[in-house]
C-alpha cells in the first residue's frame, strides 16, 4: 500500500517540477546564454537528484525513486523550456 502512495507521490512531483522548471526556463531565462548550452538539462537535472536526495531521505512514506523523478522532471522541464525559448519569438508581458 505504501509503494503505491510512494509511487504516487513520486509522479506527481515529478509532473509538477516539469512544468515550473519549464516555465522559469521558458520565460525567464530566454534572453540569456545558459540556454545555448546542450548539455544544460542532463546537468541540471544530476544536480537537482543529488540536492533533493537527502532531503527525500528523511521522509517517511517517499524513497530515493521520489528524488529519482524530480530529477528527470526538472531535466525534461528544462529541455522542453529551452526548445519552447527558441521557438517563440513574441514578447510576452511580465
Amino acid at each position: 500500500m505504501f509503494g503505491l502512495i510512494a509511487t504516487v507521490i513520486a509522479g506527481a512531483a515529478g509532473v509538477l517540477v516539469h512544468m515550473k522548471s519549464r516555465y522559469f526556463v521558458r520565460q525567464r531565462l530566454r534572453y540569456t546564454s545558459l540556454v545555448d548550452k546542450p548539455m544544460l538539462s542532463v546537468w541540471v537535472g544530476i544536480g537537482t537528484t543529488i540536492v533533493v536526495a537527502p532531503i527525500v531521505a528523511v521522509l517517511p512514506i517517499v524513497g530515493p525513486g521520489t528524488a529519482i523523478a524530480v530529477g528527470i522532471g526538472v531535466g525534461t522541464g528544462v529541455a522542453m523550456g529551452v526548445k519552447d525559448s527558441k521557438r517563440s519569438t513574441q514578447l510576452l508581458e511580465d
